[in-house]
């Protein structure tokens, strides 16, 4: 009994020592840190997306309060009123920070049209190793949502044809779902651009036709009649230059001649009437 207490007594009095140690390690080796990066992070959105090229909100807080050389403009989610806030408090200028939202270049319903059913892992870049995905278009949406998990907006969700769909009213720009999509299907775009290509496929037009209703057929229809060269064929897939487009063009015409309807103003909704294969505005 008395040997038991005298080891439990040890052990109290070593986890004392260690503890006083640790306290005055803490208190003396401990490092100020400059109280405006604090005031700087509470202002910042909190998201955590990387898109200012930081690990994090803290981490930009920190670079932006300490360098000089870092730009109050680089939070892109918090757009112009975060970065006059930041570059008021840092003493900087800040830079135009053009918006920019997320647009999901892939209409082929994720359901159906598959080459086998997928039961692995609810992640696209896992099912992407999988003979490049289960769809039969190997450049489209695989549909599993891993963009949806990455937003910590809640400007993404998987609608009713399997696809996610972008909620331009929360939707910050910040590009994390862009990065978790393996087939780069979702690209940031301009609010501004008056016209989007609604494919990401990369096949040739009669191999799209076989297994899409809504793909590029890489015709260079909407290449002939566009008058300011804003459009041009890239591995059969046509590209659209959003800043002459944005610059010189208000009235995309190319939208209207496009035999597939893959070309759309980004500002307005349209859907996909399969019956028709049209779009309905």
């Amino acid at each position: 009994m008395n040997s038991m207490i005298t080891i439990i007594a040890i052990l109290a009095l070593v986890g004392l020592f260690f503890g006083l140690v640790l306290a005055y390690a803490n208190k003396k080796l401990a490092v100020e840190m400059n109280p405006l990066i604090h005031v700087v992070e509470d202002i910042l959105p909190k998201g955590q997306c990387g898109a200012c090229g930081y690990a994090g909100c803290q981490a930009y807080a920190e670079a932006v309060v300490l360098d000089k050389d870092v730009s109050p403009s680089l939070c892109i989610p918090g757009k112009k009123a975060v970065a006059e806030q930041v570059a008021k408090l840092t003493g900087k200028a800040a830079a135009e920070i053009e918006p920019r939202y997320a647009l999901v270049k892939c209409w082929q319903p994720a359901v159906g049209n598959s080459k086998y059913d997928y039961a692995g892992i609810e992640d696209c870049l896992a099912a992407s190793l999988l003979q490049a995905g289960p769809k039969e278009c190997e450049y489209g949406c695989i549909g599993l949502g891993s963009c949806v998990r990455q937003c910590v907006f809640d400007a993404l969700h998987i609608n009713e044809k399997g696809l996610p769909e972008v909620d331009k009213e929360k939707c910050t720009g910040c590009g994390k779902c862009a990065t978790a999509c393996p087939k780069n299907v979702i690209t940031m775009i301009s609010p501004e651009a008056h016209v989007a290509v609604l494919c990401n496929s990369l096949d040739k037009g009669a191999v799209v036709r076989k297994i899409c209703k809504v793909g590029c057929i890489g015709c260079g229809i909407c290449v002939k009649q566009c008058p300011y060269e804003a459009i041009k064929m890239q591995n059969n897939l046509a590209v659209v230059d959003s800043s002459i487009c944005i610059e010189k063009c208000d009235n995309p015409v190319c939208i209207e001649k496009c035999p597939p309807k893959v070309l759309k103003t980004y500002q307005r909704t349209e859907l996909f009437d399969e019956s028709t294969s049209n779009y309905i505005v």
